[in-house]
Formats: structure tokens, C-alpha cells, sequence
């Protein structure tokens, strides 16, 4: 067998135009136009206003290649798409090869006979969707989520929804070859599917049952496949299976397993089965390899005295899943590098998540992304591209390009380890459905022909070992109304931001399972100065609020952050108070919910990452700086937690210690309340039993009488936890609102050294307590072992700075600024 690709260069033409640019494939075309000069920067300022012409014409993809007589040979020649956005035509040598219309299936198509010796010619024709979802919508409207920048009609195309604009990301419809193209050869036979269940005994022992398929198979050429499991460079169990019936089956033991387990529960081993395709002259005619990990990874659902589980088990043993859901990383996909894969997954396992929810407005991801997943032990929740929609199930065409766009997608993701739950859509059951098609909705009878059968349908059929959800969130069919109740299922709790409920707010909720919640916040200085000109740098000009696509999601900003913090002093401070803002909100709704295990076991806060420079719930921002969130996710994803909850009027905290662990220990509870200039005012410390995947109070402290002497604005609660004498935990507390507090100026001082590894590390001192203290390298992306902490006096903090360019220990010392919460407030402190 032989493969040729057909990525890298091509040239770009808009249809009934001679001009054209260079382009490149995979790629897309606003990518391909801006790197040509052609557009300006799509997410500079309001360009996006002055770019929609683009998704309104069509555009022409061509290249030529040269063939040899030696492949021209081959028996059969495929050509073999793994993504076409989306109405695609093709031609090869101006012959008409095929026509697509789903940018998440891969396609292929024999060319053999349109091929030729030497130079040939493959163009193709990306129509616009914007003339066909307008004829469809005028043949049956379907309903899809509003907006100021979301064009109607988009959820008849089965193309990235979120293209057609959304509530933290541009309109800017894409059109291209945006993943690989190549040409493929072969005479007689070559490997298709393969497929591997686990069968995991009582005994430690898993058996592996290997399928592997074949496409095109002649009966005159007996062929035979040769499995082998190889942890690492070290085999394993193999062995030969003839072929039968079209395909290969063997089973294979596995002794002594090393088990797969989620990032903080142990190690992510991984195996590779190779399969090998001989004929009967033991030559081989095609390998593949599939890299797996031995676990089981199911949803639990079990009556308990709250009403049923919402649970993740590995192995198991049930878990709590700390995380956050994942949009597209980029408005154009294709512009995504593995690099960009690699910072966003090990900045998520860093602060200690254990499962991503791919959700189901964007694309199911690249191959790279799930690789990572696996080896960072990363859980993913995936749901099927539905969203915030109705969806033409009536309609048997599109039913047929949804089968077979699952099935894609199904038997290419399901060998990896990370995936732990197929999910029909999101949140189509939360207003989306009713009994009859309306302006609102689609018919209950059409929604359950798509979610209910073919989706749960075909994951049964090909994936039978994992677990289907119909909607996130998902309700009892006899209780549709009611789509987030608290005894069962999972729930999008919205009552803060969109509900405009405070934070504590959150501690009222039990529900089984957070799948979205959030809070807005905008980037950091250096990120907006990349899409606003000077005079766009107050949060209600145009431009920054055109970079807010949540309505008046500015105004909510900052009507919650006076209701916590003071007023800002300028720009640059407001920028950073909403993220202290944002990230004070999760840790409200993320203690709370891990205190209250295990009736809760999971929050995936909205949302990890961004898609452009955008106002959003994002943690990490588009350039891949890490908010305050992040930062702040850190301590309270750690999988040993010590938090309080206090009660100021009957001035009482009530503290507990919550443990992800897998086996119990001893640890060390040590408290200490101060007046706001640092003196301390009562301390004591307890032994406390710490208990695997469990939390409980552990603690009672009385400070009414503390109140009374100093009064609430005056006092400050220290919490730690400790572990043979190492701190794991830390947490604050106070008895009144930020704003309130009296502080004090802390009077910082810096010292740039060394730590043992040759990296820069900055310790902080301060004179008084200095709440959300923050370091910045001016002019410089760095990233910090810690930030946006507390910081007390004579309580050093030492933190390690890791650059994205080289940087020296003199320019870091000249570049360090730091700063904290006083400084948004008390001085005129630079932008």
C-alpha cells in the first residue's frame, strides 16, 4: 500500500474571480486570506463586521501533483478526506469525483480511473451555506439560539455550529480543506476498522478481543493478521488470527496490568496493539496501530437516599471529576498547532482536572487532542455536535449524514482511554423541545427519533462498553419541565451570572452533578491591547463591548464586582479585578460542591479556553495566559482541600477537609484569625483522619466574641492543612465582603534568585496582609508556579517563573511588577 499527501501548497480563487493566493492545506479560508494580505486581522477590533462577506461567496481550492507510472499500477487509488468544510465539490482532472456536506465526517472515494501519469489537476468547490440553510428555512423553519451575531439557519448544515456565532466567539463562517488530504493505493487487501474490548477479570487480568476489518478483500488472496501488544519497547501477548467473514478476531491476556487511572489517582500507562496484515507469501500488505489504556471508566447511576447517582467510576472506584468544558481552541481550527494542544491540556492537568466536556457546539477535536488526554490523564465527556438547537430529524437525508458522521467518529476515538461518556448534545431539552415543531422548539417525537434511537443506537452497536447520555443537562422524560433537578442527573446552574444570583448562592445547590456554571471575566491588558486601539480602552466603548458576546455581560461584570471589590481606578485595574471576580465565584460553587460529596461528584466550571480575544468564562484566555480562575483552580481542584464556611451572624466557621485520595491519611488542621494588620488574635491547630474520596467537617470554630471586639471588617480567618509537616492546603476566610475590609498598605518587597532546577524564583515578604497578590513580567508571557495568592506577614511565598521566550535573571528583576488587590483601588496604579 502507498500513501501520498496532498497537503501544503494550493492556491485559493474565489468563485468567478481569476485572482487567486496562495493557500495552504490543511487550512481554511480566512487563514489563507490574511496570511495573503488580502483581509486584516479578523479579530482586530470590529473587523469581523467587515469579514462577513467572506462566508457569503464561494471559494475554489486547487492544486496540481505529479503521479508515476509505478502507483498508477496499484489496483485501486482512493482519495481519502478526514474534513471538508462543508458544501464541498471535488474534481480531479476536470471530472466531477464526488459532492460533501458534513465537515465532521472523513470521506473516501476511488479516482483510479480519472488519474493519470505526470501532472494532475484536484480543485475543490466550497459553496456557501448561506443560500442553502436560507432555501431550507424557507421550506420548514427550524429554530436555533438567538443573538445579535448568530445567522439563522446554520443548525441545517452539519458544520461547526458555533461558526454561526455564539455567546463568547465571532461569526466568521470557515470554508476549506481543514484536515488532511491524501491518495491511497493498494492491489488486494488492506486493514479497515479495528476495534478493542476489555474484558477485566477478578483475578487483575484483562482480555484484549482484537477485531480488525478488512476493506476490499478478494477471496483469491488469503491473507492473515498478526496482533501484538507492546507496552512500550517490550512485547507483550500476540498471536495470528486467519481471516474470516471479511475480518480478523484474536484475544489476548494481559497478566499484571498496569491500569489506566485519571490525572491525581495514579498513572497513565499506556499499551500499543499493532496488527499486521500478511499474505500468503508472508508478505505484508498494511499495519495500524492503536494505543489504549487497561481501565473501566462508566457512569454510575444508583438510588440513594437523595434520589440517583451522577458518577464517574475508574476501575471502580467512583470519583470526583474536577474540571471545566473545552470549546474550540481557535475560531479556525486548522490554525491550531500541537504546541497550542500541548500548553491548553498540561495547563488543564496542572491545576489538577481530571476531566475536559468537549462540548457539543464546536468540532470533535483532532487526533492530538485525545493522544494528550490519555497520556496527562485527562477524562473526556463527549457530546455529539448538537447545540442550543433544533434539528431537522424528520428529515432522512440528514439522519443518514448523522449516522454516518457518528460512526466516523465513534470508531475513531473510542480506543482511547480518555473518553468516558458519549453525549447526545447540550442543552436542547432546556427549552429546545416541545410537543409540537413551534418558533421555540422541535416536536418531543422528532428529538427522540436523533437522541433516544440513532445516537444511542449506533454507540451501542459500536462502542458498547462506555455510556450514553441523550442531553446535558438531561431530565426524567416524565419531568421534562424541570431539566435541572437536584436528585438526579446532571445540571447547567446559571442562577449566578445569567439569573443575577449572588455567589452564595451556590451553597444552596445540590445537585448530583455540575456540568456548566461560570462567571465572565475580561483578558488581561496585554491580550486587550491586541485587539483595541487606545481609544477603545474604557469597558463601554464599541470595540470592547463588540469583544462581549454574553448581552450586557460588561454591565454584569460590573455590577458584581461593586457589589465585592471597590471601584477600580482605571482600565488596567478593572481588567484584573473582574478575573479576581471570576475566579472568587468558581471557588464559591467548587468547595461548596466538593463539601457536599458524594451527593455531588463533578464540576466542570464554563469554560477552559477561548476561540479569539474575547470577555468570557474562560480560564485561559486566547493567547494562552492564564487568568486568575486558573491560577485560583489550582488550590481548590486540589485533591486534598481545606475550606471554610462561615455563618457572621451567629460568628461561627465551620471547616472542612475534602480528600480525592485513594487511600486515607493523618493530616494536620491548623487555624489562625487576624485583625487585617496581621496580629493574631486566636490560633490552634487538631490532627485530623482524612478519609479516601471524602469530605467532612472537621472543625467548629467559635469567633462571635472576636466579631464583637473588632467588628467584621477588621478580622481575617487563615486556614492550612498539612501533611508530614508539608502545607497541601490553604484557604481564607473573612466575615465581610471584600470591599468592606479595611486593608492596609502591605509593602511588598521583592527578591529575584535561583531555585534548585536554574529557573528564576521571586520570593514575596509583606508587612500586612496583601489579598490576591499578582506577579507580572512587564513585556514579557511568563508563567508562575503560583498567583493571585494571599500573602501574610512573616509568611514568605516563594514563586518560580518560567518564561515563553529566553529571558535573563536581570531582564526578570527589571521586568517584575508586582501587585494586589489595594492596588486596583488605592493607587493610580499603570494599566
Amino acid at each position: 500500500m502507498l500513501t501520498i499527501d496532498l497537503g501544503g501548497e494550493w492556491i485559493l480563487r474565489q468563485a468567478g474571480k481569476k485572482e487567486h493566493v496562495r493557500a495552504t492545506v490543511p487550512g481554511c479560508v480566512h487563514t489563507d486570506l490574511l496570511e495573503a494580505g488580502k483581509i486584516p486581522d479578523p479579530y482586530y477590533r470590529d473587523n469581523e463586521d467587515r469579514l462577513q462577506w467572506i462566508g457569503e461567496v464561494d471559494w475554489i481550492y486547487k492544486r496540481t501533483f505529479s503521479l508515476t507510472a509505478r502507483f498508477l499500477r496499484y489496483e485501486r487509488i482512493f482519495l481519502r478526506c478526514d474534513g471538508l468544510d462543508t458544501l464541498a465539490t471535488i474534481t480531479i482532472n476536470s471530472r466531477e469525483i464526488a459532492r460533501t456536506d458534513n465537515m465532521f465526517r472523513s470521506y473516501e472515494f476511488e479516482v483510479g480511473q480519472v488519474l493519470r501519469k505526470g501532472a494532475n489537476t484536484i480543485e475543490v468547490r466550497f459553496d456557501s451555506t448561506i443560500p442553502y440553510i436560507r432555501r431550507r428555512q424557507e421550506e420548514h423553519p427550524i429554530p436555533l439560539r438567538g443573538g445579535p451575531h448568530t445567522i439563522a439557519g446554520g443548525n441545517w448544515v452539519r458544520k461547526e455550529q458555533c461558526n454561526y456565532g455564539w455567546d463568547w466567539g465571532p461569526c466568521l463562517l470557515t470554508c476549506g480543506v481543514w484536515r488532511s488530504i491524501r491518495l491511497v493505493a493498494c492491489d488486494t487487501t488492506r486493514l479497515g476498522d479495528i476495534y478493542i474490548k476489555q474484558k477485566h477479570s477478578r483475578d487483575g487480568s484483562v482480555t484484549l478481543e482484537v477485531t480488525a476489518g478488512l476493506v476490499e478483500k478478494e477471496n483469491s488472496v488469503p491473507a492473515v493478521a498478526r496482533i501484538n501488544v507492546f507496552r512500550g519497547e517490550k512485547k507483550g501477548s500476540g498471536g495470528a488470527a486467519d481471516i474470516r467473514d471479511g475480518k480478523a478476531l484474536l484475544r489476548l491476556n494481559i497478566h499484571n496490568p498496569d491500569l489506566w487511572w485519571p490525572n491525581g489517582m495514579g498513572k497513565q500507562p499506556l499499551y500499543n496493539v499493532k496488527v499486521d496484515l500478511f499474505d500468503k507469501e508472508n508478505n505484508i500488505l498494511d499495519t495500524a496501530t492503536k494505543r489504549i489504556g487497561l481501565r473501566t471508566l462508566r457512569l454510575q447511576r444508583k438510588k440513594d437516599k437523595w434520589g440517583e447517582s451522577f458518577r464517574f467510576a475508574i476501575n471502580g472506584v467512583p470519583f470526583f471529576t474536577r474540571g471545566a468544558n473545552w470549546i474550540p481552541a481557535d475560531t479556525f481550527a486548522s490554525h491550531l498547532t500541537d504546541n497550542d494542544y500541548t500548553s491548553l491540556l498540561e495547563s488543564a492537568a496542572e491545576v489538577n482536572m481530571n476531566m475536559l466536556r468537549v462540548w457539543g457546539g464546536g468540532i470533535y477535536e483532532s487526533d492530538i487532542f485525545y493522544d494528550l488526554c490519555d497520556e496527562l490523564g485527562i477524562c473526556v465527556w463527549q457530546d455529539f455536535m448538537f447545540a442550543c438547537a433544533a434539528y431537522p430529524a424528520f428529515d432522512n437525508a440528514f439522519m443518514e449524514n448523522v449516522r454516518a458522521e457518528a460512526e466516523d467518529n465513534i470508531c475513531r476515538l473510542r480506543h482511547h482511554p480518555c473518553i468516558a461518556l458519549w453525549c447526545g448534545n447540550n442543552e436542547i431539552e432546556q427549552g429546545w423541545v416541545g410537543e409540537e415543531w413551534g418558533e421555540r422548539r422541535m416536536s418531543w417525537s422528532d428529538y427522540s427519533l436523533l437522541f433516544d434511537k440513532l445516537l444511542p443506537e449506533t454507540v451501542g452497536r459500536l462502542d458498547p462498553e462506555r455510556d450514553y447520555w441523550p442531553c446535558s443537562p438531561h431530565t426524567p422524560y416524565e419531568n421534562r419541565e424541570n431539566f435541572n433537578d437536584d436528585r438526579w442527573g446532571d445540571a447547567h446552574l446559571w442562577n449566578v451570572w445569567h439569573g443575577r444570583q449572588p455567589f452564595e448562592w451556590y451553597r444552596t445547590s445540590l445537585h448530583r452533578f455540575a456540568s456548566e456554571f461560570g462567571f465572565q471575566s475580561f483578558p488581561e491588558p496585554t491580550t486587550v491591547y491586541g485587539y483595541t486601539a487606545p481609544q477603545d480602552r474604557n469597558i463601554a466603548s464599541y470595540v470592547m463591548e463588540h469583544h462581549q458576546r454574553s448581552g450586557i455581560g460588561n454591565t454584569t461584570i460590573m455590577t458584581y464586582l461593586l457589589d465585592w471589590f471597590r471601584l477600580p481606578v482605571n482600565f488596567g485595574p478593572t481588567l484584573w479585578s473582574s478575573q479576581i471576580l471570576q475566579g472568587l465565584a468558581m471557588k464559591y460553587a467548587v468547595e461548596h460542591w466538593r463539601r457536599n460529596m458524594p451527593r455531588t461528584m463533578g464540576a466542570l466550571y464554563w469554560q477552559l479556553d477561548d476561540c479569539w480575544p474575547v470577555a468570557s468564562w474562560s480560564s485561559i484566555d486566547c493567547n494562552h495566559r492564564w487568568k486568575a480562575l486558573h491560577y485560583m483552580a489550582k488550590r481548590f481542584f486540589s485533591p486534598l482541600l481545606v475550606s471554610g464556611v462561615e455563618d457572621t451572624e451567629k460568628g461561627d466557621v465551620e471547616i472542612y477537609v475534602t480528600s480525592d485520595l485513594t487511600e486515607a491519611c493523618t493530616g494536620e488542621l491548623s487555624w489562625e484569625l487576624t485583625t487585617v494588620d496581621g496580629k493574631s488574635r486566636l490560633n490552634g491547630k487538631k490532627q485530623v483522619e482524612i478519609l479516601p474520596g471524602k469530605s467532612r467537617r472537621v472543625h467548629a470554630l467559635k469567633c462571635k466574641r472576636y466579631i464583637e471586639e473588632f467588628g467584621v471588617r477588621n478580622l481575617m480567618l487563615w486556614l492550612a492543612l498539612s501533611i508530614d509537616g508539608e502545607t497541601v492546603s490553604e484557604n481564607f476566610v473573612s466575615f465581610a465582603r471584600p470591599k468592606h475590609l479595611e486593608l492596609l498598605e502591605p509593602d511588598i518587597t521583592v527578591e529575584v534568585s535561583r531555585d534548585e532546577k536554574d529557573n528564576a524564583a521571586i520570593t514575596l515578604t509583606a508587612e500586612a496582609p496583601a489579598l490576591w497578590t499578582w506577579l507580572e513580567l512587564r513585556g514579557l508571557q511568563a508563567r508562575f508556579s503560583d498567583n493571585f495568592f494571599h500573602l501574610r506577614p512573616g509568611r514568605p511565598v516563594r514563586v518560580t517563573v518560567l518564561t515563553d521566550t529566553p529571558a535573563s535573571f536581570g531582564d526578570i528583576e527589571q521586568r517584575v511588577w508586582v501587585r494586589s488587590l489595594i492596588d486596583t483601588y488605592r493607587r493610580m496604579a499603570p494599566a
